[in-house]
């Protein structure tokens, strides 16, 4: 029982007592003291994990890499792969964040839950290993004005993080694309469900053309052990926690970054953390730099807290401004998602994964746990988002004829602006606008659909999902005489007013917010360079989804992983250089 093994023992290497690496916030600082590290790293998730481990391979720099939860690995459903739904409403392990009411999406507010653990939302995902399109990462360089960010030359921290492994199925792939040796796990080793399947030659039989990397099954961050990849699990290992050199402390909330600002550009010195509200609070002291790696929401809402933002928002809130960034907390963007559910005629969907008080369904809920705790198979095997298909909205030949001009957002002509992807929980499908127009402004302000191109795009995507629901071989799988409401066999008879109503009222988060502190020049609000160094403020940088230029097309851990890698190669470089 490995698995239970590194739960129970999750734990070990990590630090949890404050006052053992940092001093009272109203301390004296003694140089060379305990409180004292070249480089500090705000937020163990995704990116600070990556970071962590990166940095701390030069014995010679001195660590501290504070996260406000946990450990992810010490929570037996962050393993499991069919498990994470089930702790979404953990508050001490996800942070309950909700938007504010939506006005263009029927009024209603969303539910925003972000990883509060190491690992961070790599802990709590859906598992989907795809990273995006070239275009994306070319568009970055030409936001950026820096093109080691163009596809050519970034690739190759995607490569850098993973190791991947291939299939039988997975024929004519290109291996040079592909990492052979990096802590990150590929593959696809999830459990596939027959309708799943059946959606992959359904979309081949309607023209989508075939992807033999992508949409063989889907390939996951779940390893050969059939067991969730994090950037925890993949990058914390005990080898890398017992450096001497690296200090990984829990439950450690970060208040505030402290500045020298005796010179005319301020310095970061060092930040401010506490284990609670009342709580005391700590300081430790950066040497050379701070890096904020807290998320797309939780990075601006540092900076902020800190002095760094529209200059106008800090002072109704009193808070003395550092540096006036307009663009720290702006551009807040986010694939929304609307669902279709479908009746399975087999009854073989696994919908017991959802907890019910169902006496029967408990029943298949606990022998399928303990298949799988024993054996590693059965239904908690499944990411639940098992296969998917990448389209673009101006495909006449796939998606019918376009009801006028729909605003272009994609960020080359071969990039996607729409994902398809299957359940086999309960049989839905979800339609993504992958591109979206819409954009928010400061914190969980979303403004879904403020454009109407993203629900032009949507429309078509419903469409071609009502579409599949009536083709073979999926349609024999779904039960085309339900007429059930909670079912939407019938949908495809609705007006299109009808449709963008219903899209309107179900859209949803699909957890992946981005661009709150822009790699953009400065005049264009940007909050990083291209070196992802904080504007007017030395010493300081971001490192996260926050930083995105833009959104890519599809899914934002691979992005944040390999941002991580190029920037722990360069920093590694320039630490060398200075010791």
């Amino acid at each position: 029982m490995a698995l239970f093994a590194s739960v129970l023992f999750a734990g070990k290497g990590l630090v949890t007592d404050l006052s053992s690496f940092g001093d009272k916030a109203d301390a004296v600082h003694v140089a060379g003291g305990k409180a004292e590290y070249d480089v500090i790293i705000v937020g163990g998730g995704t990116a600070g994990c990556v970071l962590a481990a990166r940095l701390s391979e030069n014995r010679a720099v001195r660590v501290l890499l504070l996260e406000s939860g946990g450990s992810g690995r010490s929570r037996l459903f962050t393993r499991i792969p069919s498990a994470y739904p089930l702790i979404f409403r953990e508050k001490k392990h996800v942070y309950q964040l909700y938007t504010e009411p939506q006005a263009f999406a029927e009024g209603r507010t969303r539910f925003w839950p972000r990883g509060k653990m190491l690992g961070g939302c790599s802990s709590i995902n859906a598992e989907m290993a795809q990273y995006g399109a070239p275009g994306d990462f070319d568009e970055w360089a030409k936001i950026s004005g820096d093109d080691s960010w163009s596809w050519s030359n970034f690739k190759k921290y995607f490569a850098k993080f993973e190791t991947y492994f291939s299939q039988d199925e997975a024929t004519n792939i290109d291996m040079s694309r592909k990492g052979t040796d990096g802590p990150v796990q590929v593959g696809y080793f999830a459990g596939t469900s027959d309708s799943s399947k059946a959606f992959i030659k359904t979309c081949e039989a309607v023209g989508v053309p075939f992807s033999p990397d992508f949409n063989v099954v889907e390939v996951t961050y779940i390893d050969n052990k059939r067991e969730r990849v994090t950037a925890e699990t993949a990058y914390l290992t005990p080898e890398v926690l017992a450096r001497p050199n690296l200090t990984v402390a829990i439950h450690a909330q970060v208040t505030k970054l402290l500045f020298d600002t005796s010179a005319e550009t301020p310095r970061v010195s060092g930040v401010e953390f506490t284990r609670s509200a009342k709580g005391v609070v700590y300081k430790a002291i950066a040497t050379k730099e701070v890096i904020i790696s807290a998320g797309a929401i939780h990075s601006p809402h540092i900076l902020m807290l800190s002095g760094i933002g529209p200059a106008e928002e800090l002072k109704k809130f009193a808070i003395p401004v550092i540096r006036d960034l307009p663009g720290v907390g702006s551009h807040l963007v986010d694939h929304p998602v609307v669902d279709f559910n479908f009746k399975d005629r087999t009854k073989k969907a696994p919908i017991f994964l959802k907890p019910s008080f169902n006496i029967s369904e408990l029943c298949l809920f606990v022998k399928g746990l303990i298949q799988y705790l024993f054996r590693k198979t059965g239904p908690f095997t499944t990411n639940l988002t098992e296969a998917a298909a990448f389209l673009r909205s101006d495909n006449q030949d796939i998606l019918g004829p376009l009801p006028g001009k729909i605003q272009d957002s994609t960020s080359d002509t071969a990039s996607p602006d729409l994902e398809i992807f299957a359940s086999a929980v309960g049989y839905t499908d979800h339609g993504i606008v992958l591109r979206p127009h819409s954009i928010g402004l400061h914190a969980v302000l979303l403004r879904y659909f403020e454009h109407d191109a993203d629900v032009k795009k949507l429309m078509r995507a419903a469409r071609f999902i009502l579409k599949l629901g009536r083709t073979e071989p999926l349609a024999s799988l779904l039960d085309q005489e339900c007429a059930d409401p909670r079912f939407d066999h019938l949908v495809h008879l609705k007006s299109d007013e009808e449709l963008e109503k219903m899209i309107r009222q179900r859209a949803e988060t699909l957890y992946h917010p981005v661009s709150t502190c822009r790699m953009a020049p400065l005049e264009e609000q940007g909050v990083v360079d291209s070196q992802l160094r904080v504007y007017g403020v030395k010493g300081l940088r971001v490192c996260d989804a926050s930083i995105f230029p833009s959104i890519v097309s599809g899914h934002t851990a691979g992005a944040v992983f390999a941002v991580a890698e190029k920037l722990g190669e360069s920093m590694q470089k320039e630490l060398a250089a200075q010791t």
